[in-house]
Order: structure tokens, then sequence, then C-alpha cells
């Protein structure tokens, strides 16, 4: 699939792989792994931005994907999020959809918003909330008329 499908198609929430086509090395290059793992791997997709302006400057849409989180003794001190143009050559495939039921859990309203939890549930979205303290925090529920949507007109977890 290409970046615009992944764009148009994948709801928030999704888990998105992506590849430039080549072979992985052998696990004993260490080097040539960590590189190839930069064009080839998965995350969870947490937000979509359309085209924008910036001044003079215009940006294409986009799509950001969270790869990793890197901590010890349960603090992250690390985030790793990639973001993708809709003009990037590499390969994507929805891996697996958020499942009917589970609740994002979005850092704030509107266009800009970003996914920070995927719950199973409402009250275990809620239950996260008191512990991670996001005051505009916006719950949205995944639906059947979601799901059943990308069923009727095709779309399959690839």
């Amino acid at each position: 699939m290409s970046a615009h499908t992944i764009f148009d198609n994948a709801p928030i929430g999704s888990i998105v792989a992506w590849s430039d086509g080549t072979p992985q090395p052998p696990a004993r290059f260490n080097k040539k792994l960590a590189a190839w793992q930069t064009s080839n791997s998965r995350g969870r997709l947490i937000r979509k931005q359309g085209a924008r302006g910036v001044g003079n400057l215009s940006l294409s849409a986009c799509f950001t994907l969270h790869e990793a989180d890197h901590g010890a003794g349960g603090v992250i001190a690390i985030r790793v999020h990639r973001t993708f143009s809709l003009d990037s050559r590499l390969a994507f495939t929805i891996v697996e959809r958020p499942a009917i039921g589970s609740v994002r859990v979005f850092d704030r309203a509107g266009d800009d918003a970003e996914l920070v939890y995927l719950a199973a549930h409402e009250t275990d979205a809620r239950e996260w909330l008191t512990r991670h303290g996001y005051p505009r925090a916006v719950l949205q529920e995944v639906t059947a008329d979601e799901v059943g949507a990308d069923i009727v007109e095709g779309r399959t977890a690839a």
C-alpha cells in the first residue's frame, strides 16, 4: 500500500508496517541490521495531519507512527515516533486495526490531536488517565460502524 492509502484508510490506533523492499541482513551484521530497521519496521498510527502552510512554506499531508519507547524501571526516557509524508516511496501495510469497543485516548480535541493510549475499554482508559494526567484528554470509542465501513468498502487488514 502507498502512504496515501494508509492516510485515507487506516484508522488511528492501527499497527502499520513499512518496508523499502530490501531483504533483512543476518543478525551478526549489527550496523547493517540497524540501518535496515530504519526503513523496515512497524508502529502504531497516532496522528494524521492534512496539508498545511507555515508562512511561505507549504507542508504536505503526513501521518505519524509510534515505533517504540525506551527507558528503564517503568520510566520512559525516549519515545520514537516516525512521521511519513504522503510522498514516501516506502511500502506500507496495515497489520492490525483497533478492536471494536476499544477506546482511543487523545491528548486534546481537534485536528492536531495525538493518540496517547489505546485502552481495551472505557474503564481502562479512565484509570490510565488518572495515572498519566492529560487534563484536556478526549476519549473516542472504536465502533462497529468504523470497522463495518472497512469491510463494505473492501479494505482488510492486509
